[in-house]
């Protein structure tokens, strides 16, 4: 099967362990002299691009390319914890007790 970059970019990558939408192809890598395409990238963030990298998909993971959908079987990477929310849980609730009435301030 032959396919140019302008129909790849066109087609939208799809997750098929979880269903989630990648995005659409916007790079392809390749390695030099070999001629061999390592995989496809496809952007990470929404909107401006804030917070995440782009998606590499290696050409093991690709498992069809379709008329305008790729799909691949890519295992989710691990959420990281937030380590600010264990503090937040865990700690003892302000006393007040030495706070005085609104009553004393007239």
């Amino acid at each position: 099967m032959e396919t140019s970059f302008g129909e790849l970019k066109r087609k939208e990558a799809v997750n098929l362990l979880d269903g989630k939408r990648l995005g659409k192809v916007c790079d392809v890598v390749f390695t030099w002299p070999e001629c061999k395409v390592q995989g496809l990238v496809v952007p990470g963030g929404k909107g401006f691009r804030w917070g995440k990298a782009d998606l590499f998909i290696d050409m093991k993971c690709i498992k069809k390319i379709g008329v305008d959908v790729i799909l691949v079987e890519i295992k989710a990477a691990p959420k990281p914890d937030d380590k600010r929310r264990g503090k937040w849980e865990d700690a003892p609730a302000p006393s007040y007790g030495d706070r005085r009435d609104y009553g004393e301030y007239e």
